[in-house]
């Protein structure tokens, strides 16, 4: 998610003690405290963290008003107008808290209840090794909640185009609730014991995160959030605001259809493929904290749904037909290679580490070539393999081209009268690619000629035969 990837490819990183040793109590370990002075912090340290931490929040409020109120336009006339609307159209009514916090409930416990297919994830050092498992439900909770949605909405126990109407109030309710979460998880890793990694400075270690592996029974907090809230939250914005422009217009153009299958694809693409997720770095090393917690409960959903906000506060129009086939073109053959590149990437990992075991792809058939027979690596002196056959052959970052594509269509079926819907593309080609130099410095120093030996054999980052 948008969240990890953030998380993952910024300034400097503290990583643990030779020994596997981390933190178990509320104090940092001095070993801890030097890395940090010797490698530096992310983001800057404190100061940089808060001024993320502020901008995430002005960011969602800003563009809000922009879209709803200021024809889309990112230059605005009158602040005083701007922060009246806020304060009278953004209030968290008791019915958009209740709603967001049965539905975060609700999805938690399908996720610790429904059946599902069990996964191990890497051995952890602070567990002595230990592999902790994750039931991968992703796929009956999704169909689960769809059905549910459907009931609701045609029922109309709880007409799903109400989120629309009273959005500024559902999107500080997620605020509110995710900011909560965040600060009864730091907390709550003090009290029991359970914090990684500290520096010392609490401000930037309740922004990185204290827990590693939260649990509550058998439901990763980490995963559930990252992987279920994030997507799910997503794909009900847009469908409200269709079944919205529905009501208000008679019709559902064909960029707001473009939306919903983007968006749906990518949820049930995600939900499909959760089983490779506890194999990645956002899983087995991130911790939980205020960026993740955030991002994906409120950051993702509310703003990677810019477009769909952005169409539903124009008058429906429509493209020539070779414009929205060409729209349709880009994100398919985006979401193929993202699909399959991030398939063969998590199921080479699970095939070195034995847990690999091949499903029938329901709803949407598994596309070729996700798993790799035979698949060709380079064995480094540091104990990990590098993948170096299949797209991994080709590009090293050949998923972020795939993402990229998507991100880019999805502003291109809006047009061009606006900024705003390029501005999810904007800010994640902006910090992929920031990301991907991160890496390169990061598995150079930690490879060293194996990875000099990795960028000869495959040496292009994006693009093959370009960049």
């Amino acid at each position: 998610g948008g969240a990890a990837s953030m998380s993952n490819g910024v300034q400097q990183r503290v990583t643990p003690s030779k020994n596997g040793a981390e933190a178990s109590n509320g104090q940092a370990k001095p070993a801890a405290a030097q890395e940090a002075k010797v490698e530096g912090l992310e983001f800057g340290g404190v100061p940089g963290a808060l001024a993320l931490m502020i901008w995430s929040h002005l960011q969602l409020y800003y563009f809000w008003y922009c879209m709803v109120h200021n024809d889309s336009s990112i230059f605005i006339s009158d602040w005083r107008d701007m922060l009246s609307k806020i304060v009278a159209e953004c209030k968290p009514s008791w019915r958009a808290v209740g709603a967001y916090a049965v539905f975060i409930f609700a999805q938690a416990l399908l996720g610790a209840f429904m059946p599902g297919h069990m996964v191990q994830g890497y051995p952890l050092a602070h567990l002595g090794g230990k592999r902790l498992s994750y039931c991968c439900n992703g796929l009956g909770c999704w169909t689960t909640s769809l059905l549910a949605f459907y009931w609701l909405h045609t029922s109309k126990t709880f007409p799903l185009s109400g989120i629309m109407e009273d959005l500024g109030g559902y999107m500080t309710s997620a605020i509110i609730l995710s900011d909560v979460c965040a600060v009864g998880a730091y907390v709550g890793a003090h009290i029991r014991g359970t914090t990684h990694r500290m520096t010392g400075l609490h401000f930037y270690d309740f922004f990185m995160g204290a827990p590693l592996n939260p649990r509550i029974g058998p439901l990763d907090l980490k995963m559930f959030t990252e992987a279920r809230v994030s997507w799910i939250v997503l794909f009900t914005l847009t469908l409200s605001a269709a079944l919205r422009q529905y009501e208000l217009h008679g019709t559902v153009s064909s960029p707001m259809i473009f939306m919903v299958v983007a968006h749906g694809l990518y949820t049930h693409t995600i939900m499909r493929g959760e089983e490779g997720i506890p194999v990645t770095w956002d899983i087995f090393y991130e911790k939980w904290g205020w960026l993740l917690i955030f991002w994906n409960m409120a950051g993702v959903p509310f703003t990677y749904c810019y477009q769909s906000i952005y169409l539903l506060n124009r008058p429906p129009f429509e493209h020539e037909g070779w414009y929205t086939v060409a729209c349709f073109a880009l994100l398919l053959c985006s979401w193929a290679l993202w699909d399959v590149s991030n398939s063969q990437r998590c199921y080479f990992r699970m095939q070195i580490e034995g847990t690999f075991r091949d499903r029938l792809g329901l709803y949407l058939p598994w596309l070729p070539w996700r798993v790799i027979k035979d698949p060709e690596y380079i064995q480094t002196e540091h104990g990990s393999k590098l993948l170096v056959s299949g797209f991994w052959g080709m590009a090293r970052k050949v998923n972020y081209t795939a993402d990229i594509g998507m991100a880019l269509s999805w502003g291109l079926i809006c047009g061009f009268d606006s900024f705003i819907p390029y501005f999810y593309f904007v800010f994640f080609l902006a910090m992929i690619i920031h990301r991907a130099h991160r890496d390169q410095q990061r598995c150079a120093a930690k490879y060293k000629a194996d990875w000099v030996r990795y960028c000869e054999k495959v040496p292009y980052t994006f693009i093959p035969g370009i960049i």
